[in-house]
């Protein structure tokens, strides 16, 4: 068995290395610890020092033996959304984005992991389509980190609602500003000790 404790990012890997490859679906490729068969039977067990690692397609594992493996994202059965315009899925992308969902960004599609209340609200966007495919599965990792909630956490009523709220909170902000001698209130945004934007 090959003990697997680091791995190096495919950004240092050095081209032109002929690997075994190791198929991981997301799932696989966020645990830090398991044990792994390999289509040519061999096994190796994940003991990566960093727990919190999330590996992608590319990354080279480097077993204490000396052995590397490269990994490849596994096809995996996700959403594929595309839309008949570029604004379309934007839209689409803004949506999803408001649920901190996992989103994978591609040049004509997004791709996510399966949610029938998701499904449901892009299916209510204009030109906007769903379909279940089997495919690699690689989300951007995003700005900040941290964990993701379903569509399900809230529903989309509750978040246009909420959107226009806001919309309509400005919209009294700023006529309350030219009554009072047309200053503009400015924008600020709230740090955390880290210096990033919540």
């Amino acid at each position: 068995m090959h003990i697997v404790r680091t791995f190096q990012r495919a950004a240092a890997v050095q081209p032109g290395s002929e690997l075994t490859t190791v198929a991981l679906t997301l799932a696989q490729r966020r645990r830090s610890r398991q044990r792994l068969t390999l289509v040519n039977g061999e096994e190796l067990a994940l003991a990566l020092e960093e727990r919190d690692t999330v590996l992608h397609a590319g990354d080279e594992l480097v077993a204490d033996d000396g052995a590397r493996f490269r990994v490849q994202a596994a096809p995996e059965n996700v959403l594929r959304v595309t839309a008949e315009t570029h604004t379309q899925l934007t839209r689409a992308a803004y949506h999803l984005g408001n649920r901190h969902v996992l989103l994978e960004v591609g040049t004509d599609y997004l791709q996510l992991e399966f949610d029938a209340v998701l499904v449901d609200m892009l299916r209510q966007l204009d030109g906007v389509r769903v379909e279940r495919v089997n495919a690699p599965f690689e989300p951007e990792t995003g700005a900040y980190g941290g964990g993701h909630h379903h569509g399900h956490d809230a529903t989309f009523a509750e978040d246009y609602a909420l959107a226009q709220a806001a919309y309509h909170a400005h919209d009294a902000g700023h006529a309350s500003a030219h009554a009072d001698g047309g200053a503009h209130p400015r924008a600020h945004c709230h740090t955390d000790d880290s210096g990033s934007a919540p």
